[in-house]
């Protein structure tokens, strides 16, 4: 998902809103991701209106503690499982175009961890849609997030058909553990391993980035791609919320998960 959520994740964008929950929301004309600095109020959408637009559209749900979670029922589940089965059709021409072929790079998916392999959605409501690195770390310490609907089953079938899986995040360093222990208590039984967990290092930025500590997200994801394929894989799938997750190349084919609530460049 993100380059870095410390930085960059600090809103809900408009654009984003609209293509995921739907026509209706803003006028013609309405101010987007690419246009930042609305010209007059017209232009703003009422965030009360979006917010409760995306409790609709992921089917808001309150259990006894008072938790909200997204509903297995929901548009956005429905939408989600879409993406899956046309993702596992793929893979599975992918894994019988691989049988047999001795010496062929071994396949592999690349997939994002926030809102592509779990889901920020009760968090979110928690920070109300405002995040900050302080709230972030106090939630992944003490609390999991649920896994984004049907993707464990997705990636654990494309393990069990040889295909290797890889965890490429902007997630810093520092929380990784708290990460590890979230997929596997989510249900995903690929190893999170340093071999196949990436998470963004600003201290000790591996040698493979020509750009260091200041990757842009698409410099980042693209360059850790690369660094996978160079040991002898080749990713057939890249998975991600953000669009910047997709770009810069080394992925067969890329699917967009759908985030209505947050926007990275």
């Amino acid at each position: 998902m993100q380059l870095s959520l410390a930085s960059k994740r600090a809103r809900i964008v408009a654009a984003g809103a609209a293509l995921a929950v739907g026509a209706g929301l803003y006028t013609a004309g309405a101010a987007g991701a690419e246009h930042s600095v609305p010209r007059t109020d017209k232009e703003i959408p009422n965030l009360t209106k979006v917010t409760d637009k995306i409790k609709a559209y992921y089917g808001d749900t309150v259990d006894k503690n008072g938790q909200h979670y997204a509903s297995p029922d929901s548009n956005y589940a429905k939408q989600v499982a879409d993406i899956e089965k046309k993702a596992k059709a793929q893979l599975e021409k992918a894994v019988k175009n691989q049988s047999g072929k001795k010496g062929a790079p071994k396949p592999a998916i690349v997939l994002d961890v926030d809102d592509t392999t779990l889901l920020t959605y009760n968090y979110e409501l928690q920070v109300g849609f405002h995040f900050t690195p302080e709230s972030q770390d106090a939630y992944l310490k003490s609390t999991d997030m649920a896994p984004v609907f049907g993707m464990p089953q997705l990636v654990n079938w494309a393990k069990d058909k040889g295909i290797e899986v890889f965890f490429v995040t902007g997630r810093d360093e520092h929380q990784r553990d708290w990460s590890v222990r979230n997929l596997k208590n989510a249900g995903y039984k690929p190893a999170a391993d340093t071999a196949h967990f990436f998470l963004k290092n600003k201290k000790t930025p591996p040698a493979y980035l020509p750009c260091g500590a200041k990757c842009t997200t698409v410099e980042y994801k693209a360059g850790t791609r690369k660094h996978i394929e160079s040991q002898g894989y080749r990713i057939v799938a890249n998975f991600g919320d953000q669009h910047s997750d997709l770009q810069g190349g080394y992925a067969q084919h890329t699917y967009k998960l759908p985030n209505p609530m947050y926007f990275l460049p």
